[in-house]
């Protein structure tokens, strides 16, 4: 039979194995274990990320790990792109830094990651740095959140999720139609407010485009979708008659309203950059 120290030897160097084992990464996500920092606690690991979306999730932390994030591609609108990270609501023992050359700023501390809240920021303003708080015990400690690279508009805020309170141009109004994750004609339902932001329950006539299914068809011949999308608390929207264009971005499952133009002003933008032929791409408007 062993004994109580070397139970304890043995079971430290076969959960070594497993978390070694439980290593990945690759250009979207990186799982790790701190485990592999044991005896070097200050060590610092690199990790680069290339993708416009994936997780992290790093298993009993120590030490700390820079995560260095950007585009696959580089181009003059990478200076626009912000970085949105949503915590699971079970991360803990670390605490979360913007690292700017060498100077750190905290993003999240500990205790907040467990509220699960969408934290942005722009892709200017440097590296994640996570540092492991100290603890006696780790072995329940994970911390994990999923990112998403999000294009904002020129005068947004880098640090919210969606876009600017005030009117689209026409020009940011055509823009919006060939770049947005989703597009639809279609009319407000309702206005639930919250704490920090506004839920708008849409019914959509025409669903141009859809980067994942946050609208669904109710069926029957006369095909609609319904579906909710979402903006600052601050906009003050309000319901209202007529018909809309809906335009905007998906951020974790979530459908975030940029330009919303009535129908009306909306076609004739349209037709009059269709008659100078300046329209960036083209919209079934029949």
């Amino acid at each position: 039979m062993l004994s109580p120290f070397l139970a304890y030897l043995l079971s430290a160097v076969l959960l070594c194995r497993i978390a070694r084992s439980q290593y990945s990464s690759d250009q979207c996500s990186w799982r790790g274990s701190g485990l592999t920092h044991e005896g070097h606690t200050r060590d610092v690991e690199q990790v680069y990320l290339r993708c416009a979306q994936g997780f992290l999730e790093w298993l009993y932390p120590t030490g700390a790990i820079i995560i260095n994030l950007r585009p696959n591609t580089l181009s003059p609108a990478a200076s626009l792109l912000s970085v949105c990270i949503k915590p699971s609501k079970e991360s803990s023992g670390t605490h979360i830094y913007l690292d700017r050359l060498g100077k750190l700023r905290l993003l999240l501390r500990e205790e907040d990651q467990a509220e699960g809240s969408v934290h942005c920021f722009s892709i200017q303003d440097g590296a994640l740095f996570i540092e492991a708080v100290p603890q006696r015990d780790i072995s329940r400690k994970i911390t994990a959140f999923q990112y998403e690279l999000v294009n904002h508009r020129p005068g947004a805020d880098p640090q919210s999720l969606s876009a600017p309170c005030q009117p689209c141009s026409d020009a940011e109004v055509l823009l919006a139609v060939c770049t947005s994750d989703f597009v639809a004609r279609g009319s407000v339902l309702g206005v639930a407010e919250k704490e920090d932001q506004t839920s708008v329950t849409v019914s959509l006539s025409r669903l141009y485009r859809q980067k994942t299914q946050v609208f669904v068809s109710g069926g029957g011949r006369a095909k609609r979708w319904t579906g909710f999308v979402k903006m600052p608390r601050q906009c003050g929207v309000k319901p209202g008659e007529g018909e809309f264009l809906f335009t905007g971005t998906v951020r974790f499952g979530e459908a975030w309203l940029s330009c919303a133009p009535r129908y009306k002003d909306f076609l004739r933008v349209y037709q009059d950059a269709q008659q100078q032929g300046t329209n960036p791409c083209h919209l079934d408007t029949d």
